[in-house]
């Protein structure tokens, strides 16, 4: 082969295979509780999703899957510059997860902000074991026949040593004043509204929230024993404009908020975790219908001030009987 196609080749070569900034660390933490996240950032690309996180076991006999979980809150793994964050527990600690930062060789100096913040001060072994997966999609029920379709709920909470329970909307979904802690949670109305129309995120911290999950799909940490301090729900779309929607929440401190309303989050001052909350979706015409109908009997109160005491008064006003009595006068005079 000729240098010129050598060189052509090599060329070609370089246009699909693009050299990346990698950079790996290893970090040591203790049994506990851990969050590993990325603080927003203007320096991903939109296009490459560039910088990019990624945690992991390090290779080697170092490696201890027995003793380290890690759970990400997007389901390829990835830690971008959205303010995506991963949790990580240590049981029998300490041990060592590799944090491995992507960048791409135009982008400007500066590695993506990682942040850990220790979510326990007691070992995670001391914790209620993890469950495995998470609430089953809730399709799955309908996918049962008629009697899944029965069991349909418009809510599905996964509850601190009870599992999943569920409810429809305008109940209380989990126990008020158990102090059982609710670990993650999905909402998806049995009617009128579509998943793809409701969307809403867990309070994981203060100011922070996890990534916006689609209705019907779980939002939470799934068998991490992790409890929701909170949500934030709202509709899109059509729904949107069609519906009103407001949640309240009891929290394990006995704090009550809400009703909040759509797009605000549900959360106790204390950061307490969520123990139950209560969705309430109306439609907006059915709600604009009563005052409407309420309107009408104003309006057909109006005969009830009609002019019948205005006729009454008539014989009243006409003083006939007493000019007819001033009448034989005259005969009287002229008997005199």
């Amino acid at each position: 082969m000729s240098e010129a196609a050598s060189a052509a080749v090599n060329e070609r070569t370089q246009k699909r295979v693009n050299e990346l900034r990698v950079s790996g660390h290893l970090m040591a933490l203790d049994a506990g509780l851990f969050c590993v996240f990325v603080k927003p950032s203007k320096m991903a690309n939109a296009v490459t999703g560039l910088p990019g996180v990624r945690l992991s076991l390090p290779p080697g006999p170092g490696s201890r899957p027995d003793a380290v979980s890690i759970a990400t809150f997007r389901d390829d793994g990835w830690l971008g510059g959205s303010g995506d964050a991963a949790l990580v527990r240590v049981t029998g600690g300490p041990a060592q997860v590799m944090v491995t930062i992507y960048q791409a060789p135009n982008q400007p100096d500066g590695a993506p902000n990682v942040q850990v913040l220790r979510l326990t001060e007691q070992a995670a072994a001391a914790l209620p074991p993890p469950t495995a997966g998470g609430p089953a999609p809730m399709a799955a029920l309908a996918a049962q026949g008629p009697a899944g379709a029965a069991k349909m709920m418009d809510m599905i909470a996964h509850i601190q040593s009870r599992g999943d329970v569920g409810a429809v909307l305008g109940e209380w979904l989990g126990e008020k004043g158990s102090q059982r802690w609710i670990e993650g949670f999905a909402v998806a109305p049995a009617q009128d509204i579509q998943p793809a129309d409701i969307e809403y995120q867990a309070v994981l911290g203060r100011g922070w929230l996890s990534p916006w999950v689609e209705g019907g799909q779980f939002c939470g940490s799934r068998g991490m024993a992790l409890p929701v301090l909170g949500l934030k729900l709202r509709l899109r779309g059509a729904a949107a404009d069609a519906f009103d929607c407001s949640y309240s929440a009891t929290f394990i401190d006995g704090t009550e908020v809400g009703p909040v309303k759509a797009g605000e989050a549900c959360e106790a001052d204390s950061l307490a975790a969520l123990e139950s909350f209560r969705v309430d979706i109306t439609r907006r015409n059915a709600a604009a219908a009563p005052a409407q109908s309420a309107a009408k009997p104003v309006a057909a109160a109006k005969p009830v001030a009609a002019a019948k005491p205005v006729a009454a008064a008539k014989p009243a006003a006409a003083a006939k009987p007493k000019t007819t009595k001033a009448g034989p006068k005259k005969p009287a005079s002229r008997a005199g």
